[in-house]
């Protein structure tokens, strides 16, 4: 029989005893769950932990007053430590409890509009060397890995799931399908109204049939590029495992939006005079709606605001695409991100790529408080095709840091995972 290459073998995934809040009613888990820890703001922090003292981001960012900005996500060792403390002692009181079997967990999240975004949550072995089964996108900042780290190795735990879009697949769809049909174990609705539901599937025949579709498919990282850094340097490059939700690329799967950058200490009539010299810049209309069609400029445009004015940036001179690497693949050197990047963070205004430099937000009201907040501007980009991501991740290359939003996002705290 012939052998298989790394780079050919698919997704290794395993069911796992999770570790899980004693009290399910949807209402506590509302107050105990959070976003995932680089979307939580120092003040959303605050209002976080004063919902519940057993809030979940007492234990992703463990850094207290530090916000995300911070590298690690403000987390250091002495923070990783509290953090591991603080989760001994909830489950020594019976804050959380373990599952006495492994199992697979089916993950349907509802947003207020459009379809719902299936998947699955299990324990995804760190590929080989050479393989391909797990490809990332963007890059990281290895500071913030190194936080991550620290906190994976004092707690042992997963603690939040990365986010893998994999290849379609028949023989996943259809167990998804069936696990479906059974009443939800976990239902929360978030802050976005969407609302999350999760089922414990404990069969190992499911578990079998799902492990045997997941190795016929690849994936690329849509979330947790940190975290997935950070597993595998705990790991040191031997055998181990992340938790994962696993959603299907394309129907059923996740959407994308841009992750906007605001350039502190900008002024935007600086920074419009800046891009002058290699695109063309003409006034617009300040956004004001968190609506991606009602103020998105579209492929190859970008929006500089400062709240209060706005101008649209487009058309960029052969000299300024000359400014995106030339050796690197096509799908990589043809995104948005990436002329803006080069072409003005980079290039125009001379900034390096820094996350105290050049900050990030997520959304467009996020962009507007924090260019108003460090007198500066924020750039507002469009958003990549879940296709652009893939075809970067399979040729190697690698977004800036922070270029993708995949939504909706699975809520932090639901379910965790020992080692």
């Amino acid at each position: 029989m012939p052998s298989t290459s790394p780079a050919d073998q698919g997704l290794v995934v395993h069911p796992f005893r999770a570790l899980t809040y004693a009290t399910t009613d949807p209402g506590h888990l509302a107050r105990v769950s959070s976003p995932a820890y680089d979307l939580v703001t120092a003040a959303g922090r605050e209002r976080l932990a004063a919902a519940d003292p057993h809030n979940v981001v007492r234990l992703i960012l463990p850094g207290g007053e530090e916000g995300p900005g911070q590298p690690g996500g403000g987390c250091d060792r002495q923070a990783a430590d509290r953090a591991a403390g603080t989760l001994r002692e909830w489950i020594g009181s019976g804050v959380l409890v373990r599952d006495a079997e492994p199992a697979l967990w089916c993950y349907r999240m509802q947003a207020p509009s459009g379809p719902a975004t299936v998947g699955w949550l299990g324990a995804v072995e760190l590929p080989p060397p050479g393989s391909r089964a797990v490809l990332p996108h963007e890059d990281v900042h290895p500071p913030a890995v190194e936080g991550r780290r620290l906190l994976l190795a004092a707690t042992g735990t997963d603690l939040e799931p990365i986010v893998l879009a994999h290849d379609p697949s028949t023989e996943v769809a259809a167990l998804t399908e069936q696990a479906l049909a059974a009443p939800a174990d976990l239902v929360v609705a978030d802050d976005d109204g969407v609302v999350h539901e999760l089922r414990r599937v404990a069969d190992p025949a499911t578990s079998l049939h799902l492990a045997e579709g997941y190795a016929r498919v690849a994936a690329v990282i849509a979330d947790g590029h940190h975290r997935f850094a950070a597993a595998r340097a705990l790991a040191a490059g031997g055998p181990g495992q992340v938790l994962a939700l696993l959603t299907p690329m394309g129907p059923g799967g996740l959407r994308v939006r841009a992750i906007h950058r605001v350039v502190p200490g900008l002024g935007l009539a600086e920074a419009a005079r800046a891009a002058a010299a290699g695109f063309t810049v003409t006034p617009a209309p300040v956004p004001v709606a968190d609506e991606a069609d009602a103020w998105s400029p579209g492929p190859g445009r970008f929006l500089l605001t400062d709240g209060t004015a706005a101008v649209l940036v487009s058309d960029p001179t052969p000299a300024v695409r000359d400014l995106v690497p030339a050796g690197a693949p096509s799908s990589w050197r043809s995104l948005d991100v990436v002329l803006a990047h080069h072409g003005l963070v980079l290039g125009a205004w001379g900034r390096t790529d820094d996350p105290s430099a050049v900050l990030v937000a997520h959304d467009l009201d996020e962009a507007l408080t924090l260019a108003r907040a460090h007198r500066g501007v924020a750039l507002l980009l469009p958003p990549s095709s879940p296709a652009d991501v893939g075809a970067v991740a399979r040729d190697g290359a690698r977004m800036p840091r922070k270029s993708t939003l995949f939504v909706p996002k699975p809520r932090t705290g639901l379910v965790l995972r020992p080692h």
